[in-house]
C-alpha cells in the first residue's frame, strides 16, 4: 500500500536556492565566521523578499527535499555499517538544535526531529508536515538549522567540507540526464 507521504507525490521545490543558502552558511562556519555578516544577511533578506509567496514555498519545499536526500544518503551510509540512521542522527540533531536557543525555539524541536525521522523512514518531509497544517514563520529558522546540521553531519562523516553540497549538485546534474 502506498503512503500519501510517498516522496513521488511531493513537490521538489527550488532545491538550488535552498542548497545555495545552506552552502553559504556552511562556508561561513568553515571559514571561521561565527558572527552573522550584516552584508551577507542583507543579501539573503533581499533574496527572500524577492521570492514572493510561491517562490518562498518553492524554497521551503526545496529545503524539505534536501532533508529527504541527506537522510537517504545517511540511511544508506549507516546501513552499510549495520547501524540505524535514526539512532545515530536524531539524538545528535536534537542536541544541536537545543544548543541554539536564539534561533530554534524549544517547541520547534519535536517537529524538526519528526521531520527527519519521516525522511529517515522514506517519507516525504514536506508531505509529512503538510498533514499537520501549514508551516509557521517560527519554524523557518529551525528548518534551516536542521538542513544545515544534516549537511554538516554528512561533511563530518566524510571528512570533506563540500561533500554534502557536491552530493546534491551531482544528483541534480544526473536528474537532467533523464530528459
Amino acid at each position: 500500500m502506498s503512503s500519501p507521504c510517498d516522496p513521488r507525490y511531493a513537490p521538489v521545490g527550488d532545491v538550488d536556492a535552498a542548497l545555495m543558502m545552506i552552502d553559504s552558511r556552511l562556508k561561513a562556519i568553515y571559514d571561521g565566521r561565527t558572527k552573522s555578516d550584516p552584508e551577507a544577511q542583507e543579501l539573503v533578506d533581499q533574496f527572500a523578499a524577492s521570492l514572493g509567496p510561491k517562490g518562498a514555498r518553492d524554497v521551503l519545499d526545496g529545503a524539505c527535499t534536501l532533508v529527504f536526500m541527506f537522510m537517504s544518503w545517511l540511511r544508506a551510509a549507516y546501513e552499510d555499517h549495520e547501524r540505524d540512521v535514526i539512532e545515530y542522527v536524531v539524538p545528535d540533531l536534537v542536541a544541536m538544535l537545543r544548543a541554539m536557543p536564539k534561533s530554534v525555539r524549544p517547541e520547534a524541536i519535536p517537529t524538526m526531529a519528526a521531520l527527519v525521522i519521516a525522511a529517515g523512514t522514506g517519507l516525504s518531509p514536506s508531505l509529512w508536515r503538510k498533514q499537520y497544517g501549514s508551516w509557521t514563520s517560527t519554524e523557518m529558522n529551525p528548518l534551516e538549522a536542521t538542513v544545515f546540521l544534516l549537511a554538516e553531519h554528512i561533511n563530518r562523516l566524510t571528512d570533506d567540507q563540500d561533500f554534502a553540497t557536491r552530493l546534491i549538485t551531482t544528483a541534480l546534474a544526473g536528474a537532467g540526464d533523464d530528459d
